[in-house]
């Protein structure tokens, strides 16, 4: 049996030689899966993160379905939050909800620390997933900290994160504050994961976009770059939505690799992330197309990614809730036929 190290995933982010192009789909676990919506029936989003066995299996599932060379530790990006106390929850058809919304700093204060203790079935789950998995790698998961203050900040989802925006323009002491109490939280979430034998991490900022570059790189870019400077054993991640103009910056957080979303043309993500790993980013949508038709570009990511200095195909952003998963194991399958040529 192969050893973990040298499994394609980690050997393409960390720069080296491949077999093929490494595969793994961000949201390949969850609504596209029939046997997922089973063992989710009658259990709420946060609880199913909370049990061992459900994260073990839900996790594994699109391993076995698609062969792909990499699981996503199956979580949510407020799951922390609710481990500490924090009074929120996941409302269908909304997303998490926040009963008392951030303003002040005695809000934030009152805010715990993260600890391993606080979360002692992501140790079991992981444990376990790590002796399911052999020599498949598991990727941590935690949300950066302008994604997860978002939330926190304006109770809920938004489009125009204009509460979020309001804190960081008006109030800096109060966000600076707020920013390095997440940041502490996710990095402490991904320590319990690395500590527990996940091989990677990835940090999402979904939100990142929706800030300037000059915002970006002075009230959000710092406390991205503590989480990951964090986490020193293993490659990491790091990825956000329509973060065209701040490729570069996100970068420079420390991440070996930075994801590209579908709206970036691979070869420009390159040449933006200036000598990184890229991860990406065949647009999400293209498993609704004609299967030549979505192979076809497919083929055309895979193209663009050989000017890197290592590439693992992905998505642009999560996989789509009706994808039909059969779409998804001839994509895999196409890449890893198509990259070994």
């Amino acid at each position: 049996m192969p050893a973990l190290t040298d499994a394609p995933f980690l050997r393409a982010a960390r720069g080296e030689e491949v077999p093929h192009t490494p595969v793994w789909f961000m949201r390949q676990a969850g609504r596209s899966l029939p046997e997922y919506l089973k063992v989710r029936e009658g259990v709420s989003m946060l609880d199913s993160c909370m049990r061992p066995d459900l994260v073990t299996e839900i996790t594994l599932q699109p391993v076995r379905r698609y062969g792909v060379d990499a699981a996503i530790f199956f979580s949510d990006i407020v799951l922390p939050l609710k481990a500490i106390g924090v009074d929120l929850d996941i409302v269908a058809g909304i997303g998490p909800v926040v009963d008392k919304p951030v303003r002040t700093l005695a809000d934030v204060a009152a805010i715990p620390d993260l600890t391993p203790e606080h979360v002692p079935f992501i140790t079991e789950a992981v444990r376990s997933l790590v002796g399911e998995l052999g020599a498949t790698p598991l990727i941590g998961f935690a949300g950066a900290p302008f994604t997860v203050a978002s939330y926190l900040v304006e109770g809920g989802p938004s489009k125009e994160h204009a509460r979020t925006k309001a804190l960081m323009f008006g109030a800096p002491d109060v966000w600076d504050a707020l920013m390095r109490k997440i940041a502490g939280i996710s990095a402490a979430y991904l320590q319990v994961q690395v500590a527990a034998g996940a091989s990677a991490v990835q940090l999402f900022d979904s939100w990142a976009g929706a800030v300037t570059r000059a915002d970006y790189e002075r009230s959000v870019l710092p406390y991205s770059a503590s989480v990951l400077s964090a986490i020193t054993s293993v490659p990491r991640i790091h990825f956000g939505v329509g973060t065209g103009e701040i490729l570069d910056l996100m970068g420079q957080a420390g991440a070996e690799v930075v994801g590209v979303d579908w709206r970036v043309p691979l070869a420009e993500g390159v040449r933006r992330v200036q000598g990184r790993v890229v991860q990406g980013n065949l647009d999400p949508t293209l498993v609704f197309a004609p299967t030549e038709v979505m192979l076809a570009r497919a083929d055309e990511v895979l193209a663009a990614g050989r000017a890197a200095p290592g590439h693992i195909f992905n998505l642009g952003h999560g996989v789509i809730p009706s994808t039909d998963p059969d779409q998804l194991k001839r994509l895999t399958d196409h890449v890893h036929e198509a990259s070994a040529r």
